[in-house]
């Protein structure tokens, strides 16, 4: 994968006038990212991150990557981990969460960034509405931080504030500002930016797309 990093090598201001740390950034494009298939053969992931680097599926602390879903099927379960999943394409799945008996709840992916939040020990059984679909999927091990998604348009205006945030373009373009007097970042369908120790960075976000903001952050110790 190639990753273009461009750390910021001064302090950026608040909105309020105030002073941050510096922040770093990393433009993670769609296009280099790696496909591995499915323990289960259902189809494929591509890791768009994960913390810490190269740590495997019992390790991280959190995960974020796109799934491309072939066929109906149980998930994958992951003890001690939340996972929120977000439609990114196809016309959808539907999650049924079962306590094998029965269906205890179904979580309906029905349209583009419609979103469904388990715990990873559910057991959950995936319907496919129509064909294949493709997803976003976050997992954050319990207790060792806590992750939240939402849906950016163009025209949003933020203060990112966050151990990382993820700002996954589900469809592009957009141009994303960080601060005042920063050359804006563009991306396209599947490219992520990555920044670290944002600490209250002005963030607004122009375009016709949509992002996927990951706010990430990490347990007191």
């Amino acid at each position: 994968m190639t990753l273009h990093s461009t750390p910021h090598s001064t302090p950026h201001s608040t909105r309020d006038g105030t002073t941050a740390q510096p922040a770093s950034t990393t433009l993670i494009r769609g296009a280099d990212l790696v496909a591995t298939p499915w323990k289960n053969g259902g189809g494929i992931t591509r890791e768009v991150a994960a913390f810490p680097e190269g740590a495997g599926l019992d390790t991280f602390v959190w995960r974020v990557s796109v799934a491309d879903v072939a066929q109906a099927g149980p998930f994958s379960r992951f003890a001690g981990i939340d996972r929120t999943l977000v439609l990114l394409s196809g016309a959808g799945m539907l999650l049924d969460e079962t306590d094998h008996a029965s269906v205890l709840n179904t979580h309906a992916l029905t349209q583009p960034l419609d979103i469904a939040r388990f715990a990873g020990e559910a057991h959950i059984d995936a319907r496919l509405v129509d064909g294949e679909t493709r997803d976003f999927n976050l997992m954050v091990r319990r207790g060792a931080a806590a992750g939240e998604v939402e849906v950016w348009r163009g025209g949003t205006q933020r203060d990112l504030s966050a151990d990382v945030v993820l700002l996954f373009c589900a469809s592009g373009p957009v141009a994303i500002s960080l601060g005042a007097g920063v050359q804006p970042f563009a991306l396209d369908t599947g490219d992520t930016l990555r920044i670290d120790t944002p600490n209250a960075l002005s963030c607004t976000v122009e375009g016709a797309g949509a992002l996927l903001a990951i706010s990430l952050r990490y347990a007191q110790r």
